[in-house]
């Protein structure tokens, strides 16, 4: 019940405390496990706090392996959870720029090497997609959640937008695509408290060679894409 009803008051200065550990490294001198070291443990933490039980299957992941991510997105808890179970992946998340506005926390994330994407720009919101390419090919594992907001519709998948299928092509990395449920019951768009009783459940889908695929077949490979995403989701539904 504690968990239940502080998880969001602790996770304030826990967030602020490896916020600041984060600012502290610096990327041009750091290891890559160093680089990553203070992202994971606020994950870790996080999924700790929450007291959330999670089932997931992580299919043919490399658990080092260098990928370029594609997810469903419920809850603020998703960023932590995929953390949490992608741990090994170097993952960056492309977010939305009101999450780098917030003080100390939206300085480590881009400290961090995630990457901010402006919405109601185009022009900054493409060149934030090359600079996601640009991470991919030096190393880094972006993930992208392509129906850009959280979905409070937990029956079904938003629709995707096309930009994570240009980041996925560009990259050229093998692409994966995962799908998680009950994320948004414990935690969904607007809550303030969580309900850690669901079973948070993910699920990785089978590696995609992005090589099937040209950017001119962008719109095929989100169809393709959403119809594979979704017929999965419905089956992880089905579990509870």
């Amino acid at each position: 019940m504690f968990r239940r009803l502080f998880f969001t008051i602790l996770l304030v200065p826990v967030t602020i405390w490896y916020s600041l550990k984060m600012l502290s490294v610096d990327p041009k001198t750091a290891t890559p496990e160093e680089y990553d070291r203070w992202g994971l443990a606020w994950g870790a933490a996080a999924v700790k706090l929450s007291g959330i039980k999670i089932e997931a299957d992580m299919g043919d992941i490399d658990p080092k392996g260098h990928y370029v991510f594609i997810g469903n997105h419920q809850s603020y808890l998703d960023i932590p959870v995929l953390f949490y179970l992608l741990k090994g992946n170097r993952i960056r998340f492309v977010a939305k720029k009101s999450l780098f506005e917030i003080p100390i926390y939206g300085k480590a994330l881009g400290h961090a090497g995630h990457i901010c994407i402006d919405r109601d720009n185009r022009r900054a919101a493409m060149k934030s997609l090359n600079e996601a390419v640009e991470s991919a090919q030096a190393g880094i594992s972006p993930l992208i959640f392509p129906e850009g907001t959280r979905n409070t519709d937990l029956s079904k998948l938003m629709d995707f937008k096309i930009g994570a299928m240009i980041l996925a092509l560009k990259a050229g990395l093998p692409v994966v695509p995962c799908v998680m449920t009950n994320v948004g019951r414990v935690m969904g768009k607007g809550d303030f408290f969580i309900d850690n009783r669901p079973v948070v459940r993910f699920k990785a889908l089978p590696v995609i060679d992005p090589a099937q695929y040209t950017l001119k077949d962008r719109e095929q490979f989100k169809d393709d894409l959403y119809a594979m995403m979704n017929k999965a989701y419905q089956e992880l539904l089905a579990k509870g």
